[in-house]
This record gives C-alpha cells, sequence and structure tokens, in this order.
C-alpha cells in the first residue's frame, strides 16, 4: 500500500497512512499504551493490545492480517524476547520493533539476535516512532 501524507511538509507526527495497517502493541503499562495508541491512531493505523507476550502470541495465531507488532521486552507472563521468537516461527515475516525503558548496551543485538527487526527506546518519540514503522511497512 502506499503512504498518503496529510502535505508534504506535514511534521511527522501528522502523517496519515491508507486504512487497514493494523499494529499489534504488546504493552503492558497503560499510560505507555494510551500514548502510542494516541499517536498510532492518529496516523490511521488500525491497533490491537496484547497486555503480555503470551497474548501477542496468541494475537498472531489467530488474526493473519497483522502488519507490525510493537513489543515492549519487560512484560508479564512472557516477556517480548520469548514473545519474539515464538512470533517469528509462526509468522517470519511480520516485523516486530523492541521497545523498553530499561535498556543497557548490548541490549539492541539481543532483540535483534531474538528475531526484533528493529528498536526504540523509551520514552518513544513520535516522529522518530512513525519514521521508523514507515520505513518496515513501506
Amino acid at each position: 500500500m502506499e503512504e498518503i501524507f496529510e502535505s508534504d511538509s506535514a511534521p511527522k507526527e501528522t502523517r496519515k497512512v491508507q486504512p487497514g495497517y493494523k499494529i499489534l502493541v504488546a504493552e503492558d503499562e497503560e499510560s505507555n499504551f494510551r500514548y502510542i495508541e494516541k499517536l498510532l491512531k492518529k496516523a490511521g493505523f488500525d491497533l490491537l493490545r496484547a497486555n503480555n507476550g503470551l497474548e501477542a502470541v496468541e494475537y498472531v495465531e489467530l488474526d493473519g492480517k497483522i502488519n507490525l507488532i510493537l513489543m515492549d521486552i519487560k512484560m508479564p507472563v512472557m516477556n517480548g524476547v520469548e514473545a519474539t521468537r515464538e512470533i517469528k516461527k509462526i509468522s517470519p515475516d511480520i516485523p516486530i520493533i523492541a521497545t523498553t525503558a530499561f535498556a543497557i548496551p548490548g541490549d539492541r543485538e539481543v532483540f535483534l539476535k531474538a528475531g526484533c527487526d528493529d528498536y526504540i527506546p523509551k520514552p518513544i518519540r513520535a516522529g522518530e516512532l512513525i519514521d521508523m514503522i514507515m520505513s518496515h511497512i513501506a
């Protein structure tokens, strides 16, 4: 699908995509999810939410129309690294972007080795997130 922008000079945070792009947000913290939800809905994405890694895996098993996953690493039940490994077994082509507020040097490599396609640290900046998502779905 082709990207749609409000205008060529629109700020990154106001760009729009064609309807139908579905992003699964695996995030256990309500405030973090609400921030991401506001940002991505404004850009025109359809969202699903998983409260833990196991729910994220289950969503992928049940819904073949997920275009991208934002995966928090520190979650209950099943962490994001384990969930990523399981999801990549089921659907290896879904881009997964790891997110965490507790990154230490070397974490990016751990996330990528687990199957994540990219990584964005928290606090997440709106423009940076939109750019990263667009680079994986364009």
